[in-house]
């Protein structure tokens, strides 16, 4: 349902925008977007997220002020741009969206379909 890409090798500092396509009958169907990530041994951590209208926003502690996210209505598209990157931040990134209104934006219960994930790999 989602194709996640744009990670890569990155120095820190440096910035990347991460893409996920969807159906669009499942991008125009969400109640939510979002972004989360997954280090090695590590749980799965609320990046951010966003409402369908767009109009609120919601941020997980350790990346608010590098990150922004975005979509394209258009091409069915959800964007995560990330600037001042830490090595941190390695991690797999995956989208996700909600089919139904969630409780808990940062929640990953919440979210019906996923992105097959992409690596960011964040060098000191």
């Amino acid at each position: 349902q989602l194709q996640a890409s744009g990670g890569g090798l990155v120095q820190a500092g440096g910035s990347l925008r991460l893409s996920c396509i969807a159906s669009e009958r499942t991008f125009m169907d969400s109640h939510a977007l979002a972004w989360f990530r997954q280090a090695p041994g590590k749980e799965r951590e609320f990046v951010v997220a966003m409402n369908w209208r767009g109009d609120k926003k919601y941020y997980g502690v350790s990346v608010k002020g590098r990150i922004t996210i975005s979509r394209n209505i258009a091409e069915s598209t959800l964007y995560l741009q990330m600037n001042s990157l830490k090595p941190e931040d390695t991690a797999v990134y995956y989208c996700a969206i909600a089919g139904a209104p969630p409780g808990s934006f940062s929640q990953p219960d919440n979210y019906d379909y996923w992105g097959q994930g992409t690596q960011v790999t964040v060098s000191s």
